[in-house]
């Protein structure tokens, strides 16, 4: 999230006191709505006498989940300390632990076993890539930002990946906001895809609109082949279709809270079958959560966020962009992913 922007925020009141490993702090007690149910998959803790907190990014790789902790590091890396990425089973026991440089928040798989971490949103990104398989790490730099900031976040369509370009220096903006990156020697190359000025219209409405992209966050990829692009600060959620088209389709869906208010969003996830549950973080409580459905099961794609400011779980409408919280009283909800199970050993 652009840290230079206050985003609007809906009120809640914080009524009761949590305190996690390495950050105490005032939150609601964490409760669901019916047929929800919660439980704690992980949590912060220590490793070779080095704690790891905050986790943020969530990812699948076969049987194991991997999630990007980002032990308080400054957005731009200038600190000179590293997050920690940690992989756990699908029962939540830590099993490898790997120390990337900068603050990480893009964390994707690309191909079989390649493990892309995304580091320093703000300013001076890296990228480390990790075989899972071996363990062995890489790190590539970035040219010279065209937008003066970094680059925050993840997507793979077809083989291709994108990249979000966060923390623009300009006002309008009017540089690369989404690119497609590609590894060359050392180097991340990159392509622009999507201008922070670029046509596009409103979801409900079909309204045209011109863009002013001022903070490219998360990225997601939807059931119908849309890049899903979430304009934090400014409570929008773009969707992209035919990305890589001389002219893609660009839509704008704003968020808005059932029963009124307004929220920034994290991540977006769509539920891809009934047995899958989800997986979420809450950077500032410093656990990962499991939400299941045990008794219908998820909807196959529908929509769910996180909210950084709320610190909910929602439901989010496709059709008009309203967000129902099913899980709610978190310091600030991030990654967000569902989980299908592949082990005979998963419940």
């Amino acid at each position: 999230m652009k840290t230079l922007r206050t985003p609007r925020i809906l009120a809640l009141t914080l009524a009761a006191t949590a305190t996690w490993l390495c950050a105490p702090i005032l939150i609601a007690a964490p409760a669901t709505t019916a047929p929800y149910s919660l439980s704690v998959f992980a949590v912060s803790g220590i490793h070779n006498g080095i704690a790891y907190s905050q986790p943020d990014s969530i990812v699948q790789w076969k049987d194991s989940i991997l999630v990007g902790f980002q032990n308080h590091v400054a957005k731009d890396g200038t600190d000179g300390k590293s997050s920690t990425i940690v992989q756990y089973s699908l029962s939540g026991q830590p099993q490898s632990f790997f120390s990337v440089p900068g603050h990480n928040d893009g964390l994707r798989v690309v191909g079989e076993n390649d493990l892309w971490c995304l580091q320093n949103e703000d300013a001076n990104p890296n990228l480390v890539v990790i075989d899972l398989d071996s363990g062995a790490r890489k790190l590539y730099t970035f040219p010279t930002p065209p937008h003066g900031g970094g680059y925050d976040d993840i997507a793979v369509q077809n083989g291709q990946v994108f990249l979000t370009a966060s923390n623009p220096m300009s006002d309008p903006n009017s540089s690369p906001a989404l690119v497609l990156a590609t590894l060359h020697g050392n180097m991340v190359w990159l392509d622009p895809v999507l201008y922070g000025n670029a046509p596009a219209f409103d979801i409900p409405t079909g309204a045209p609109k011109t863009l002013n992209l001022q903070d490219p966050d998360s990225l997601t990829v939807d059931p119908r082949g849309n890049i899903v692009l979430n304009r934090q600060a400014d409570a929008e959620l773009i969707f992209i279709r035919n990305a890589l088209s001389k002219q893609p389709l660009v839509g704008v869906l704003s968020i808005t809270v059932a029963g009124g208010g307004s929220t920034t969003l994290d991540d977006t996830a769509f539920v891809p079958n009934p047995h899958a549950y989800m997986l979420f973080s809450d950077v500032q409580g410093g656990t990962i959560y499991r939400i299941d459905n045990h008794q219908f099961g998820f909807e196959p794609g529908t929509a769910y966020s996180t909210s950084d400011t709320v610190g909910f779980v929602a439901e989010l409408s496709l059709d008009n962009g309203v967000v129902t919280p099913i899980a709610t009283g978190f310091g600030s909800t991030r990654g967000l992913i569902f989980v299908t199970p592949t082990s005979e050993h998963e419940d």
